[in-house]
């Protein structure tokens, strides 16, 4: 059984300064009514953390203990990025600096789509999944972080669609609901998304006894 002792303590960091990361966080956390007060990193003056992981888990964790580390406080971090099985999983993750430059969203874009390029065979379907790893941790040096994981799978379009969202939101497609990742409200993206199946789990997590 998971330890909720982290609960008694009235703050858990929240270690991103991705505004587009946060407010999807904001509005999964305002949904579960947790007893706690959620507070973005940033608003503690954490940097983020030196991301040197191979893996979203390790990611993941990395950036939980920095904040952690900072602030006295338990932390959680989400580690999260698009993985396409022709290109061996890239960007993975490298998702939010695979153009170069960490959050250019339109050059991480445009890139994705000229490594793809050459892969399109007759208009073939290329299949995607979103990928989050939300790691909980009580303290700095907690040796047993909590994990929590969530797969989106979709496909990835040739040409972007949709303005909602972040990331690479308008080129994941859902062909079940015939719509983009883009063109989804926050709320109906909450429900499905890899981020909300992960925070499903976090949540189930705190109801077991």
């Amino acid at each position: 059984m998971a330890s909720k002792d982290w609960l008694d303590q009235g703050t858990l960091v929240l270690a991103s300064n991705n505004k587009g990361k946060i407010a999807e966080f904001e509005k999964l956390f305002e949904e579960l009514k947790l007893p706690v007060n959620v507070v973005p990193q940033g608003q503690l003056n954490i940097e983020d953390a030196v991301e040197d992981g191979l893996s979203f888990v390790e990611n993941a964790i990395i950036k939980a203990r920095h904040a952690s580390k900072i602030s006295g406080k338990p932390a959680i971090a989400d580690d999260s990025g698009i993985c396409v099985p022709v290109l061996g999983g890239a960007p993975g993750i490298y998702s939010a600096r695979y153009a170069g430059e960490h959050g250019d969203d339109a050059a991480n874009n445009a890139k994705l789509l000229t490594d793809l390029a050459p892969l399109r065979n007759n208009g073939d379907v290329i299949e995607g999944m979103f990928v989050c790893v939300l790691a909980l941790v009580q303290h700095a040096e907690d040796p047993l972080p909590q994990i929590f994981q969530g797969i989106w799978k979709g496909e990835i379009l040739e040409v972007a669609r949709g303005k909602n969202g972040f990331g690479y939101d308008p080129l994941f497609w859902l062909p079940e609901l015939n719509i983009s990742s883009a063109e989804m409200t926050k709320e109906e993206k909450n429900k499905i998304s890899h981020r909300g199946q992960a925070m499903q789990l976090f949540k189930a997590s705190l109801e077991t006894n």
